[in-house]
């Protein structure tokens, strides 16, 4: 009876809360999950604000350093001096580094060019086979649509009796003729549609330097850059635009207000006899052949020659004499040359 009364009870009834507190839970999981991303973004900003803070401190200290160095009457015409080096130094990374983009810029142009040319010229040959072959059917069906009309009029002009025995004959013989000519005007389509595809095709894309031509455009960024070197190695002022390239103001003296004097009116000088020279293409070509016929690869994929193996630069009068000097501009990374070399 007891087991009775359990089957029969009613089934209890869900509370209404339930639902609520199920959401409840399910917000507050949402809401942790947002506060730690939002705890995480104030952390990276509490770190940028303390990255800026630091940096803006140490362009503070470099002002107060430049600005004691000023004020200072034995320093300030080395800080003028440093400055006008660096300035050289400066001039010839962007002088190189246009070089380099100009004649990599010229070489792809070239070898594109040169493709594009083939491309065309297989094209037009391709086109030019088609259209000779429309032109063959075209005759062909002139000279079926004239023989078509000569089928038609013996036809017409046949007397009863003829008619009678020839007339089917000639009859089908018109028919064969003119299918002939429906198929040959069918193919002359396709072929007028292959035409058409082909004056459309898109051009290649540009497929880029191979290791040769990256080779050939190096050895001549490495003769420029010591073709920049030679001609402000006079009083070694391309030594101290490097040094001050990699130092800090005021790390390097230059002597008293007239050595200083006299160091800058020597970068000038040799600055602006370097921008009246212009014809020294042949110099270069014959500097690039020279290097590249000392420079030794790591492998054979490889487009950088080893430093040590153009480690020599040369001097090129205008008799053609060669002068060698001991001078790594690649292995020392003269003018920033490594970031403008071809890869």
């Amino acid at each position: 009876m007891t087991s009775l009364t359990g089957l029969f009870r009613a089934a209890p009834e869900e509370i209404p809360g339930n639902d609520k507190l199920v959401d409840l839970f399910r917000n507050r999981a949402e809401l942790k999950k947002e506060f730690a991303v939002l705890r995480n973004e104030k952390y990276q900003l509490q770190d940028r604000v303390k990255h800026h803070e630091s940096a803006a401190a140490r362009v503070q200290q470099k002002m107060d350093h430049l600005e004691s160095l000023l004020l200072d009457r034995e320093w300030v015409h080395n800080v003028v001096a440093f400055y006008q080096l660096r300035r050289l130094a400066m001039h010839c990374n962007v002088k190189l580094a246009r070089f380099a983009e100009q004649l990599k810029q010229q070489r792809e142009q070239r070898i594109h060019s040169k493709t594009l040319g083939k491309w065309n010229a297989q094209r037009d040959e391709q086109a030019a086979s088609l259209e000779r072959e429309i032109g063959e059917r075209r005759l062909k069906i002139q000279l079926l649509e004239d023989q078509l009309q000569v089928e038609r009029h013996k036809l017409m002009t046949m007397n009863g009796i003829a008619k009678m025995f020839r007339g089917r004959r000639q009859a089908a013989n018109i028919d064969k003729i003119a299918a002939q000519i429906d198929l040959g005007q069918a193919k002359e389509g396709e072929l007028l549609l292959a035409v058409e595809s082909i004056h459309n095709l898109v051009p290649p894309d540009h497929e880029g330097l191979d290791v040769a031509a990256k080779r050939t455009i190096n050895f001549m960024i490495l003769s420029f850059a010591q073709q920049l070197y030679l001609h402000f190695a006079e009083n070694d002022l391309v030594a101290l635009a490097k040094e001050a390239s990699e130092k800090s103001v005021g790390a390097v003296n230059y002597g008293t207000k007239f050595e200083c004097d006299e160091l800058i009116e020597r970068i000038e000088d040799r600055w602006d006899s370097m921008e009246s020279v212009t014809d020294f293409a042949d110099v270069l070509q014959q500097r690039a052949k020279l290097l590249s016929d000392h420079a030794k690869f790591r492998n054979d994929d490889d487009v950088v020659p080893a430093a040590g193996s153009v480690a020599s630069a040369y001097a090129i009068d205008a008799n053609g004499v060669v002068r060698e000097k001991d001078a790594n501009l690649l292995g020392e990374n003269y003018f920033g040359i490594a970031k403008v070399l071809s890869r």
